[in-house]
């Protein structure tokens, strides 16, 4: 049995993904869709967006999500599990969009 680790990227709601064409540069795609939809593509075990209701990135005050329109700096939370080499290579292959993202990687624990 493999060994599963997490990684969890930390960004604001509002963040982008950086522009590839033309048209994205006029409508680019949020940052958590473009890293959901490239963690598919590249095979990796499991993905989940968290729903943030509360919180706070480093130096930032703390947001809520309390109306209609979620706040701008409002955190996101992508959480991918797969080995730790496929994250890594991951984080390595998107390096270019995770510049303003926190990254934390742990081991899972194995029950079974």
């Amino acid at each position: 049995m493999t060994q599963l680790s997490a990684l969890r990227l930390y960004f604001p709601q509002s963040a982008k993904a950086k522009p590839a064409r033309f048209w994205q540069r006029l409508v680019a795609p949020s940052l958590a869709t473009y890293l959901l939809r490239h963690a598919h593509r590249a095979g990796i075990r499991q993905a989940v967006l968290h729903k943030v209701f509360a919180g706070y990135l480093p130096g930032g005050q703390v947001q809520h999500y309390a109306s209609d329109t979620p706040p701008a700096r409002l955190p996101n939370c992508l959480e991918l599990i797969d080995e730790e080499a496929r994250l890594q290579a991951f984080l390595c292959a998107h390096a270019d969009h995770l510049a303003e993202v926190r990254a934390v990687l742990h081991p899972c624990a194995s029950l079974f």
